[in-house]
C-alpha cells in the first residue's frame, strides 16, 4: 500500500498557490492559466520563508503560471529546482471555467448541488474528482518514493487538486472528500507517514507545524 508501511518518516507538504484576480472575483479558474496578483506574489514570498525552515528535499509543481510563480519563490530561498508536471494542474471544469460562483449556481444549479452532495459530477462537462486524483496522486507518490528517510516533499498545486490528492492518499471514499475544507491562498496541508500509511497532520495551515504532545501522538 503506497510503499508507506515501512514508516520511513517522510512528509508531504501540499501548498496552494497565491492569490489571483479571479480568486478575488470568485471566478472559477479550473485549468485556465491565470497569473498571481502582487498580493499573491507577496503571499508566496512569506510562505516560502516559512516552508524553507522545513528543509524540503524536493519541490514538484503544476505547470500553470499561478503555481509556477509560487513554487519559484520557494526555489529561490532553498536553492532546489522545481519539477513541473501537468498532472498536478487544477480540475478541468469545461463550461464552468471563467464563470463566477453566482453564475455557476444560476446556470448549473442542479449540477452544483449534486457536486456538493458528494455525487460524481463532471462539472461543466469536465473531469471527475476521481480522475483528478488518478492523475495527481501517482505524481505525488512517485516523488515521495524518492525521498530519503525523514525527507520532505513540497507539492505546489491548486485547491481542488490538493483536496482530491489528500483524499486519495488517506484512502477516503471520494464522496467524503468534500469534508476536507478548502485551502486559503498560499496555505498548506501536511501529510506524514504513520504505521498504517499516510495521515493528515495539518490542514490549511499558514504557520510552521507544532509537534503533537500528548496521548494521540
Amino acid at each position: 500500500m503506497n510503499g508507506t508501511q515501512g514508516g520511513r518518516g517522510r512528509r508531504i507538504v501540499l501548498w496552494r498557490h497565491g492569490q489571483t484576480a479571479w480568486n478575488i472575483e470568485r471566478r472559477f479558474q479550473g485549468s485556465l492559466d491565470i497569473e498571481l496578483t502582487d498580493t499573491g506574489v507577496a503571499q508566496a514570498q512569506r510562505a516560502a520563508r516559512l516552508l524553507a525552515a522545513l528543509k524540503p528535499d524536493a519541490i514538484i509543481a503544476s505547470d500553470l503560471k499561478r503555481v509556477a510563480a509560487t513554487a519559484a519563490e520557494l526555489s529561490a530561498v532553498t536553492g532546489l529546482s522545481v519539477t513541473h508536471d501537468a498532472g498536478l494542474r487544477e480540475t478541468y471544469a469545461g463550461a464552468w471555467q471563467g464563470l463566477t460562483h453566482e453564475e455557476i449556481i444560476e446556470s448549473f444549479g442542479e449540477q452544483y448541488a449534486a457536486w456538493k452532495r458528494g455525487e460524481p459530477v463532471r462539472r461543466g462537462g469536465g473531469e471527475l474528482e476521481t480522475e483528478v486524483a488518478d492523475r495527481a496522486a501517482p505524481v505525488v507518490l512517485e516523488s515521495a518514493e524518492k525521498l530519503p528517510d525523514d525527507g520532505t516533499l513540497v507539492v505546489v498545486s491548486h485547491g481542488g487538486t490538493i483536496r482530491t490528492t489528500i483524499g486519495r492518499l488517506l484512502g477516503l471514499e471520494p464522496r467524503t472528500w468534500e469534508a476536507l475544507g478548502g485551502l486559503s491562498n498560499c496555505c498548506w496541508s501536511v501529510l506524514g507517514e504513520g504505521a498504517r500509511g499516510w495521515r493528515l497532520l495539518e490542514h490549511n495551515a499558514g504557520s510552521l507545524p507544532e509537534p503533537v504532545l500528548g496521548d494521540d501522538d
